[in-house]
């Protein structure tokens, strides 16, 4: 039936939705190297209005400890060093007169596995939200009239195999950033 193909791909989108955001939100969990990413969500007063700091400046890692923020305008240096310290990064920013530098301490133990608890919980929230995706497309299913009994099922059957399917390539992910972070 064709109004079961429209849940099973709407449920298919909500799935690969949540794995995209789980892998941006674990993209800015930091794994002791610098990285541009990193920096991605912090918000500059510029000019009377919030913006984010990559339109307001550009970010790059000359090494693997250090990131150089060079703003378009140099009036915003004292600006997008607040910004960095009031997002609570840990992350100390200098500046040299003509950009913001950032040096990345090298994490401790206790550190990197504080960070490999805030990936997992980042992963868990991203499973959370596949499984309401079936349970709600399961539940859409259910309230269909005149569907064959047959086709109801294989269509719960397939959207179980769709949130294994997108949980696994969650757990993927976890597993790739949790080796990334205990690598020293």
């Amino acid at each position: 039936m064709e109004e079961i193909e429209l849940y099973l791909e709407d449920a298919r989108e909500q799935m690969n939705k949540a794995v995209v955001h789980v892998g941006q939100e674990i993209t800015k969990i930091r794994a002791g190297k610098a990285n541009p990413s990193m920096l991605d969500g912090i918000m500059v007063a510029y000019y009377g209005a919030m913006s984010p700091l990559n339109q307001i400046a550009s970010i790059t890692s000359p090494d693997p400890r250090t990131l150089f923020i060079k703003p378009w305008e140099k009036s915003s240096i004292q600006e997008i060093e607040r910004s960095i310290m009031a997002a609570n990064l840990g992350l100390t920013p200098q500046n040299d007169g003509q950009q913001v530098i950032i040096n990345i301490p090298m994490l401790t133990e206790e550190r990197r596995k504080q960070l490999v608890k805030q990936v997992h919980s980042e992963c868990e929230l991203g499973k959370v939200s596949i499984r309401s995706v079936r349970k709600e497309t399961n539940e859409a299913l259910k309230k269909i009239k005149g569907a064959p009994e047959d086709d109801l099922k294989n269509a719960e059957e397939s959207v179980q195999k769709l949130t294994d399917e997108f949980i696994a390539k969650i757990d993927i992910q976890m597993k790739k950033k949790e080796a990334e972070i205990m690598t020293v």
